[in-house]
């Protein structure tokens, strides 16, 4: 199955808890008793729809192939006594990272989970309770009650699930400004990588291993890097899908600003080329959400292995300057040769250990 098709990050699936079984309307049979008192049990409870939070999956594609999900009814009582048995429950395994809101809930709205850490359990619908036997409303003036309780159906609800990546670092630009050849270059990860736009379609994530003392000894750092499918204008509207593309930034710490350099050049755009391109997603991020434009951010100005180099320091120092005067950090490199990338990394590293986890201001 293509990639493209196995990812799937937002859902609307139905849930329903499972009907409670009917309560008995029973009465005792003796030899010289033929209707002897009542001896009718209880139904059983149904089944609840359990979410549960695995990060063994990464996808709702599941879930996009069966959308209604029930639990087991509970079964009816029966005589003697005897209660029937509780419905299963329906136990519903998600990727760590999946929000859930109520059908026809706005976006911006409270969840009604957030599925965070794995293992984490949600009852999203429970089931009915059991209906009562006859042996209950057996009363001093009413020795032989004909009459049970039927059971109560359980809960049914539509939820919009949709999937958030958990990643330290979100790395974004526009089409083609090299995310996934930096991700291939700095990680395990082999995301697709090709000379056209929108070669990613779906978001990718890589694990990075840093060595910010550039030492090449202890002390380490590993933290995990999403690629985010490249951004156009009208992207927080919607356009090329990107309103659902930012949502998998909006857990990072940190986002990795990649501008292509070197393109534009070669193009004959003007010297201005990669400061506009880097105003462009600015001004995505503020129209999505203020705070993830608040976000810290380096700006990694990308393929400058393209500039010649009697214009590389000129046009360069240029372009740093003015976005420096804008409060941003900024590294040089070359996803292609690999120049800077040490750099880059041992700069991101910093940033993290000093970033709170919610990291949701500063530049």
């Amino acid at each position: 199955m293509k990639a493209t098709e196995s990812f799937i990050d937002e859902v609307v699936v139905e849930v329903a808890g499972g009907r409670g079984g009917d309560g008995s309307a029973h009465f005792r049979r003796e030899r010289f008793n033929p209707r002897g008192g009542p001896d009718g049990g209880d139904g059983g409870n149904g089944g609840d729809v359990v979410f549960v939070a695995d990060h063994g999956l990464a996808t709702l594609l599941d879930q996009k192939l069966q959308p209604r999900i029930e639990a087991e009814d509970g079964e009816h009582g029966s005589s003697n006594g005897r209660y029937g048995k509780s419905g299963a429950d329906r136990v519903l395994r998600l990727p760590v990272g999946t929000v859930a809101h109520e059908f026809g809930a706005p976006r911006d709205a409270a969840p009604l989970v957030d599925l965070v850490e794995h293992g984490q359990r949600w009852v999203a619908a429970h089931g009915g309770s059991g209906g009562r036997g006859n042996i209950h409303f057996a009363t001093a003036t009413r020795q032989a009650p004909d009459h049970a309780e039927s059971g109560r159906p359980g809960e049914t609800r539509r939820l919009r699930l949709s999937l958030k990546l958990l990643a330290d670092v979100g790395l974004l630009g526009l089409p083609n400004a090299g995310k996934s050849t930096l991700l291939r270059r700095i990680s395990a990860a082999r995301p697709r990588v090709a000379a056209y736009p929108f070669t990613t379609l779906v978001p990718q994530l890589g694990v990075v291993d840093a060595d910010p003392s550039g030492t090449g000894g202890l002390g380490r750092r590993r933290f995990v890097v999403a690629d985010i499918p490249g951004l156009i204008e009208g992207a927080s509207e919607g356009a090329g899908l990107g309103d659902r593309f930012l949502r998998h930034v909006e857990r990072t710490r940190l986002l990795i600003h990649l501008v292509d350099v070197g393109t534009p050049y070669v193009e004959g755009r003007g010297p201005d080329a990669a400061l506009e391109d880097w105003a462009l997603i600015r001004r995505e991020l503020a129209s999505y959400d203020a705070a993830l434009a608040a976000r810290p951010e380096i700006v990694a100005l990308n393929k400058i292995d393209l500039l010649p180099d009697a214009e590389r320091e000129s046009r360069l120092a240029a372009l740093e300057t003015a976005l420096r005067e804008r409060g941003r950090s900024v590294a040089r490199v070359s996803g292609a040769t690999g120049e800077g990338i040490d750099a880059l990394l041992r700069g991101v590293a910093h940033r993290l250990d000093a970033t709170p986890d919610e990291g949701e201001s500063g530049t």
